[in-house]
């Protein structure tokens, strides 16, 4: 299974290509929609990394894909500014989708 990351800044990509992560630095719109019908034609794919930033962009395209298949796994992760979620964003989450309070 392969990982990829589609980033909005080279930073973010260097890193991840440090670890071994292939990927794409994208800004607009057309371009994110494009990266991510490349990823669901991948049948190898496994997980995809996109910044949040990006998310934001395509918000609609992204729950679609989270819905419609199970691979790949989306992961939503900061960029090098830090993320844009709430501190307790996580523990909201649980408590919000189960309804046990941590």
């Amino acid at each position: 299974m392969k990982v990829f990351l589609i980033s909005d800044n080279t930073h973010t990509l260097t890193g991840m290509r440090l670890s071994g992560v292939e990927g794409v630095v994208v800004h607009e719109r057309e371009e994110i929609l494009k990266e991510l019908e490349k990823v669901k034609k991948d049948q190898e794919m496994g997980i995809l990394l996109i910044t949040e930033l990006l998310v934001k962009r395509v918000q609609g395209e992204i729950n679609e894909m989270k819905l419609s298949s199970k691979l790949p796994i989306i992961v939503e992760i900061p960029d090098r500014h830090g993320t844009s979620r709430p501190p307790d964003f996580l523990t909201r989450y649980i408590r919000e989708s189960i309804g046990i309070k941590i």
